[in-house]
C-alpha cells in the first residue's frame, strides 16, 4: 500500500463560506463493523512514546475505535472540564495536563461490574487524532546522527533531534471554519468532508458510519492545521460558489430528463474535484506504518516523500479494512518548511548523515549544506569548530573520516 484509496466515497456538490470550501463525501452503504466515537480531554497531553522519549501538545478529544459490530452503544462520550459546583460555562484559569501511556491503548475492563466487560473491552481501543500523525512526523530520523562525525556536536550523538517542536493552529483560529461547519448542513449518508482555504486543500476527514459522522462534525474545529492552512484562509479571497447551469432545449422536456441533467452536472463536479483539487493528495506515493490491528481492520499513520516538487503534501492517519477501502482518514497539511526540514532529514540520513556525500546528492557545496542546515533551526546539532575547519578547508570530501563511531539513543 503506496496511495491513499477513497473509492466507495461518493462527492458531492461544494458548500462555500468565504475562503472556505467543504466538500461533502457521502458513502452509498456505512463500512461495516467498525464504529468512532469522542472522548473529551481538553487539556495538555503527555504522551510516553519511548523509553526516554515523550510527546506533549495540546489535546483536546481522542477517538474510540469499536469493532465488535453491536454498533458501540456502550462507548463513553467523555468528560468536561470543571466540577459539580461550578457552572459549565465557568472553566477553570489552569488547563491540566494528562498523562497517556501511548497514542494508541486498548481500552480497560472495569472491575465489580464498573465499565466495560472483558469481552467489549476487546474490541475497543483509544487512539489521538491527528497526535498519533505529528508524532511519526516528528520522530523522522529523531535519533540524529548513527556515526559520531566530526563536524557533529556532542549534543548531537548523545541527545539527537531532542527536542523538537512544530507549529500548528487550532481550527477555532482559522478563518471562517468555525462559520461554515455551523452553518453548512451534513448530507443523507455523509461520512466525511474535504476542508479547502483558498481552493487549496487544508485536511481530509473520514469516517466509517454517518452517525459517527454526526457525531465528530463538531471535532473539526478543535483539530490542528497547519500554517499555510491559516495563512491561506486569513488572506485568501472568497473562492468561487458552486453553481449548476441546465441549458434549455430540445432534451428537457420532461421532469425525468431535468433529473439526469442535474446527475451530469453532480457528475462533473465530481470528476473535476477528483482530477483536479484532490489529484496531488491521491496521487502521492506514501510510506505506510501500521500501528494496530482491530479485527479486520488496521490502523496506520503515513508520510509523505518530502520531495521539493512544490506540490503540497500531507501527513495523517487512516484504518482500512481486509479489503483495503478507507474507513478513517484524517490529514494534516505540511508547510513549506515542514516539507523542507522532512526533506533534509531524509536525505542526511540516507547519506548516514555525512555531509559531504548529502551535499553532492543535492547538487550543493558544502557550505550550502551547512547553511540549509541552520535555515532549518537544526543549528544545534553542528560542531561550529569542526564546520568552520572543514569549509575553510574547501569541505570534506567522499572519503571524511568518521569520528568514533556512536548509535543514538
Amino acid at each position: 500500500m503506496t496511495r491513499l484509496d477513497l473509492s466507495g466515497l461518493i462527492t458531492r456538490p461544494a458548500q462555500v463560506w468565504g475562503g472556505i470550501r467543504l466538500v461533502p463525501l457521502v458513502r452509498a452503504e456505512p463500512l461495516p463493523g467498525l464504529r468512532l466515537h469522542r472522548r473529551i480531554y481538553e487539556g495538555y497531553g503527555e504522551v510516553q512514546v519511548g523509553p526516554d522519549t515523550r510527546y506533549v501538545s495540546y489535546i483536546p478529544h481522542g477517538f474510540v475505535a469499536d469493532w465488535s459490530g453491536d454498533g458501540g452503544q456502550e462507548a463513553a462520550y467523555g468528560t468536561q472540564l470543571g466540577d459539580g459546583n461550578r457552572p459549565a460555562d465557568n472553566r477553570p484559569d489552569a488547563v491540566p495536563v494528562r498523562r497517556h501511556h501511548r497514542m494508541v491503548k486498548r481500552a480497560k475492563a472495569g472491575k465489580g461490574g464498573k465499565g466495560l466487560s472483558r469481552t467489549a473491552a476487546a474490541t475497543r481501543c483509544r487512539f489521538l487524532p491527528l497526535h498519533l500523525a505529528l508524532e511519526g512526523f516528528l520522530s523522522l530520523h529523531f535519533g540524529g546522527p548513527s556515526i559520531a562525525w566530526d563536524e557533529w556536536s556532542q549534543r548531537a550523538i548523545r541527545q539527537g533531534l531532542s527536542p523538537r517542536a512544530e507549529a500548528a493552529y487550532l481550527g477555532l483560529g482559522v478563518r471562517g471554519l468555525a462559520d461554515a461547519l455551523r452553518v453548512f448542513e451534513i448530507h443523507p449518508g455523509q461520512c466525511g468532508v474535504m476542508v479547502y482555504t483558498a481552493d487549496s486543500l487544508a485536511a481530509a476527514f473520514v469516517v466509517p458510519h454517518p452517525d459517527d459522522y454526526r457525531a465528530l462534525h463538531p471535532s473539526l474545529v478543535e483539530d490542528l492545521y497547519g500554517e499555510l492552512v491559516h495563512q491561506y484562509a486569513f488572506f485568501g479571497a472568497p473562492v468561487a460558489e458552486f453553481e449548476a447551469r441546465i441549458r434549455d432545449g430540445r432534451h428537457l422536456e420532461t421532469l425525468a430528463d431535468l433529473r439526469a441533467a442535474a446527475r451530469a452536472q453532480e457528475r462533473a463536479w465530481s470528476e473535476m474535484h477528483e482530477a483536479v483539487l484532490t489529484r496531488q493528495l491521491l496521487s502521492t506515493s506514501y510510506s505506510f506504518e501500521r500501528v494496530y490491528r482491530m479485527g479486520s481492520y488496521a490502523l496506520h499513520r503515513f508520510l509523505p516523500p518530502f520531495d521539493r516538487s512544490g506540490q503540497e503534501q500531507h501527513i495523517g492517519e487512516l484504518i482500512n479494512d481486509h479489503k483495503g477501502r478507507t474507513a478513517y482518514l484524517k490529514t494534516f497539511r505540511l508547510s513549506d518548511a515542514q516539507i523542507r526540514r522532512g526533506h533534509l532529514l531524509t536525505r542526511l540520513a540516507a547519506h548516514d548523515w555525512h555531509l559531504g556525500r548529502t551535499a553532492e546528492a543535492l547538487g550543493a557545496t558544502y557550505d550550502e549544506l551547512v547553511r540549509r542546515i541552520r535555515a532549518a533551526g537544526f543549528d544545534s546539532l553542528l560542531n561550529a569548530h569542526a564546520v568552520a575547519r572543514r569549509s575553510a578547508a574547501g569541505g570534506p570530501g567522499l572519503s571524511g573520516t568518521p569520528g568514533a563511531p556512536g548509535v543514538s539513543k
